[in-house]
This record gives structure tokens, sequence and C-alpha cells, in this order.
């Protein structure tokens, strides 16, 4: 059985000391905490949790974006033998309600005033809070104290009594809840995913065993720490005993340069955002530098498709390419991402190989994972210089993955989760004799794991075709002016698409055609611009089977949003999406094609 995560923290601790542990902005000043540093904060903080009257097994929600302050608060929670409860700072009132309700949570960390209103305005739906702590704010003499206040008093108890939180660790056992994660809810009421010590513990270990992180590296992170992803990231820094610099999405750029991190790991999102970047900057040049940087492009998706093909790069054309503009776009791209990275890790859903590759001939690793929060995350990743792209690696030692009959991946481990919180109806039809079902559909291919498709995603149509969206929306994607893509046509006679516009790079084509447009409303009715949308479609057509093609689209007049449209993760919400603009669907199929 693995060890506990506060038995991991303290071992790390004692081997590391002065060295440091964590990277964060101060007043715009980059600033670090040691090991031993971070312990004594952390300690402060569940002395002071343990002074409020907090036992073990309690449960304490954490609202807010990623901080030094979430990570103070999440350790003063696991050492005073508490669970963490994540919630995203996105997540509205009504949906703060529900996650704090259902786990009755008896204390709320937030972020600043803005959360801090946010639970005020749902005070007598969350009956079970006794008190607010917010990280950057004024308490109110009543509900709502500061980090500060309870840190002030936790010292005070550690005066008192050395032994406070020490005494409550060592009641810490493998089988206690240490977190627990509500699913981002894209269909139906979010579950709380009930994970423990022997789950966070074995995927630390699991990590650390597989050399994805060492001691020596420093790893940037802006992911939100309400997510699995991030919470597993956490456990290998802890385990690892490397350096956690951190940061958001704003800044991300910027503090790579600063920061020279070592690793990354994103979403695919950031990775298509990148890339859509450079490839309109590329196709977007004049003269003799613009045609060459566009040829340069067309042969590497001719290769890229190759490769998918399950070919390999080379030839004439492809060296003078590689040469010529890839070698180019490398060293911008190391010098933007700090000079010593020597990877990413990507993970949270589907990255289009395409898009991978383009990173791979720019000689930048993109390492594919593969697990959800009921598996506390990692199940499988690549390992450097031995990844293979379209695939999410092999599965970690001491876990088991096998296909079931109808192509399902199923999974057994230390890694799957306990529970899904007081629903053990939902928690038995998930985990069936020891196996957790996914819901995702897989293959494998020599020992590397291959997502084919989602069940309740796969799309069925009326000619009794088996598609899987997220493949071609992955394909549509990877052009530079869309940003999101959604695939329609379950029981339907053809396949239909909703597309969104990427404003800057349509902009940029715009700019370059002579044309001007007061908003995305008026872009996505532009002629020119379906056109172009068009051109798209029928470059990522000619590469699908024919029951695979997309024979209408309509381009949609607005983004989508984060919270609404968008999970926090960035994953489009298809039921809501295919909800809001029905009427725009069901025009795709008003008449016979």
């Amino acid at each position: 059985m693995a060890r506990t995560l506060t038995k991991i923290f303290r071992d790390t601790v004692a081997t590391r000391g002065a060295r440091s542990a964590v990277q964060f902005r101060e007043q715009g000043t980059w600033r670090s905490l040691s090991w031993l540093e971070l312990a004594a904060k952390g300690d402060v903080v569940a002395a002071g949790l343990i002074g409020m009257g907090i036992e073990k097994g309690d449960r304490i929600s954490i609202l807010g974006n990623t901080c030094l302050e979430w990570i103070l608060a999440d350790l003063g929670v696991m050492m005073s033998g508490a669970a963490t409860v994540t919630i995203y700072q996105s997540n509205t009132a009504s949906e703060c309600a529900f996650i704090i309700s259902n786990s009755e949570s008896s204390i709320v960390f937030a972020e600043d005033q803005e959360q801090v209103d946010k639970l005020k305005s749902i005070r007598a739906e969350i009956p079970s809070v006794r008190k607010v702590i917010v990280f950057a704010g004024e308490g109110d003499g009543d509900w709502v104290v500061t980090l500060d206040e309870v840190m002030a008093n936790g010292e005070a108890a550690l005066a008192a009594d050395e032994n406070v939180v020490s005494t409550r660790e060592a009641t810490i056992t493998a089988d206690d809840l240490i977190c627990l994660i509500y699913t981002s809810g894209t269909t139906g009421l979010p579950k709380g995913v009930v994970l423990t010590h022997e789950n966070m513990g074995y995927e630390a270990e699991s990590v650390e065993n597989v050399r994805i992180l060492s001691e020596e590296d420093v790893q940037l992170l802006f992911l939100p720490l309400a997510h699995v992803f991030a919470q597993v990231l956490k456990a290998a820094w802890i385990a690892t005993g490397h350096q956690l610099a951190l940061t958001s999405m704003d800044t991300l750029l910027d503090d790579m340069a600063e920061v020279r991190p070592t690793l990354m790991a994103s979403v695919p999102r950031l990775f298509e955002k990148v890339y859509t970047g450079v490839v309109g900057k590329v196709r977007g040049a004049s003269g003799l530098k613009g045609a060459l940087g566009n040829w340069a492009l067309d042969v590497g998706d001719e290769m890229a498709q190759r490769c998918i093909d399950g070919g390999k790069p080379g030839g004439l054309k492809w060296a003078l390419a590689k040469k010529l503009v890839f070698a180019k776009i490398a060293a911008t791209l190391d010098e933007k991402f700090g000079g010593r990275l020597r990877f990413f890790v990507s993970g949270g859903a589907p990255l289009s190989p395409r898009i991978a590759y383009f990173f791979d001939f720019a000689d930048v690793e993109i390492l594919e994972g593969y697990g959800m929060t009921e598996s506390t995350a990692a199940t499988c990743v690549n390992r450097s210089g031995e990844g293979r792209i379209g695939t999410v690696g092999p599965v970690l030692p001491g876990t088991q993955v096998k296909i079931a009959t109808d192509g399902e991946i199923c999974i057994k481990g230390p890694g799957v989760m306990k529970e899904y919180w007081r629903l053990p109806e939902q928690t038995a039809e998930t985990i069936r004799d020891g196996w957790l079902h996914t819901g995702d559909i897989g293959e494998f291919d020599d020992g590397y794991l291959k997502i084919t498709g989602r069940k309740k995603e796969l799309i069925v149509t009326a000619g009794g075709k088996n598609v899987a969206p997220a493949k071609i929306e992955g394909l549509l994607a990877a052009n530079q002016y869309i940003a999101h893509a959604v695939v329609h046509g379950d029981k339907r006679k053809y396949l239909s698409a909703l597309v969104t516009l990427d404003p800057e790079n349509l902009k940029t084509w715009a700019d370059e055609q002579g044309l001007a447009f007061d908003d995305l409303s008026s872009a996505s009715k532009d002629p020119q611009v379906v056109a172009l949308v068009q051109s798209v479609f029928d470059s990522v057509n000619s590469g699908l089977a024919r029951y695979e093609t997309i024979k209408k689209f309509r381009v949609l007049p607005v983004e989508f949003e984060l919270g609404d449209e968008l999970t926090p993760t960035l994953k489009v919400k298809r039921n809501v999406v295919e909800k809001k603009f029905a009427e725009d669907l069901e025009s795709m199929y008003g008449e016979s094609f």
C-alpha cells in the first residue's frame, strides 16, 4: 500500500530541506520558499484549522485560482487530517452552492472579495459553512476571516503545543479521504469523486518512478489546482522535491522566459493557440519569405500526414523545409519557452496528431497522457524519447488496463477512486468487479494506448455508421482560423458542424484581404469568411471516409465562453452547445441533401 501523501511530504522536507520548493510572484517580484519554510507555513495553517474545530475527515473547500495561498491552504487541510474540496474560481454561485452543500464543507477558503461576495450570495444555501477564510481581502468580524488571522492563531497554537499538528497527522491512514473533486459536469449534475491518500500517494510515486519528473526539474504550473491533473502534478512535485513555479494563463509566456522551466503540463488548447499563432504569422508573411514559409508549412503538413499513415518524414524537400524554416521556428519557440524546456505534458483532452507533429518537427516534445478524475488522472503517459504521437503511452506500473468487447477502456489499480461521494448506485454502475468503466473507447498498439472516442459522444448516423466526433473536431480546430468545432449528426443522414472563429488570426487574414469587421457576428455572415471556412472543411473532408465528411456547417457569431459552453479545462460542453444552437443545427437538415 502506498504511503500517505503527508508521509511523502515529510520525507521530502527531511531530504530537500533548504532547497527551493516553490516560486511565486509577490508585488511583481519572484520570491521563493524552501521546503522547510513551506512545511512550517503548512503547519501553521493546519494548527489554525485545528484550533477552529476541524476534525479528521472534515471537508474544506478551496475556491480560487492557482496561487501560493491555494498551496498553503491545501497543505494545511491535508496536515489537519481534513480533505480538500476543489472549486474552480470560474464556477457560478449556484455551482459553488451545490458542491459546498453536497460535500458539507465546514470551511471555505476564498481567493478574494469577488469570491467572498459569491459565497455571501448563497449563504442560506450552505448552512454547513462555519467560516470563510479569504486569501486577499478583509474579514467582516463575523463569517469571514483572513488567512493571516488563521495563521496568527496557528502560530499561537503551535507555541502552546508544538505537537498539535503531528499528533493529528499520525492518525492519517492511506484509506482516508484526501481530496473530493467534482466532475466538471458536461452532462447532468457533477459527482464528487472520492480520492484517498493511497490514490494520490500511488500517483505521486508512479510518476516519480517512471522519471517523468526528477528532483532537478523546474515545473511551471498554470493549470487550476481545482482539476485532478494539477492535483497529481502537485503530488508528483511533493514526491520528487523539484521546484514548482506558479503562474497564470495571463502571464504564461512572459513567465516561461523568466522562470525557464524544464517542463510544463497543459491542456491541448494552449498548444492549439501557439500552433495557430505561429502558422498564422508564417503564412501571413509577404514576398519571398512568405512564399518560402507557406511552402515549408505545406511540406510539413504532408510529412505529418505521412507519419499519421505510418511512415516517416524524409526526402530532399523535407530536408530543405526543415533547414530553412522549421529550424527557425524551433529556435523561436525555444527562446519563448525559456531555453531549457525538456518537454511538455499534455492531458485533459485529446491533442490533434497534426499539431503534435508540427511541434515535433520544431524540436518540441509533447508527451501525451491519459486518465480521468475517477482514476486520479495519470493512467497512461508517454515517456521522453520513447513517445508515440497519436497515443497516450504505456500504462503506469501497478495499474491494469483492458479493452472491453465493445471497445470501452477499463482500469484497475491503486489510482482508481474509492467511490462517488454518497452515490452508491452510480459507484456500482461505474466500478464493476473492481474495474473502472471509463466511457472512453480505445485500443492498444504495441503496448501504447490509443483513444478513439467516447461512448456517449459516439455518433451513429442514419446509415448505421459509427463516427467519433473528437477526431474530426481536432482536425478542424488545428486550422488557425477555427477556435472550436462541434460535429453533429446522431441518427441523421449526414454530419454537420458548428464552428467558432479565432478572432486574432481572423483579423490578420482580414487585414491582408483589405476587409474590416465590426465584430464576430458580422464576420460570421461575410461571404468571404464563409468561403475561407469552406476551404478548411474541404481540406479536412478530403482525408476522411465518405460517411465521416461534413456536408454542412454554420459559423457561429460568438466565441464559446468559459463556464458557459466551455468547462474550466476548456472542453466544449457538447450538450450545452447543441441545446443553445439547436436552431442552427436544425437549419442544416431542413432540406434533403
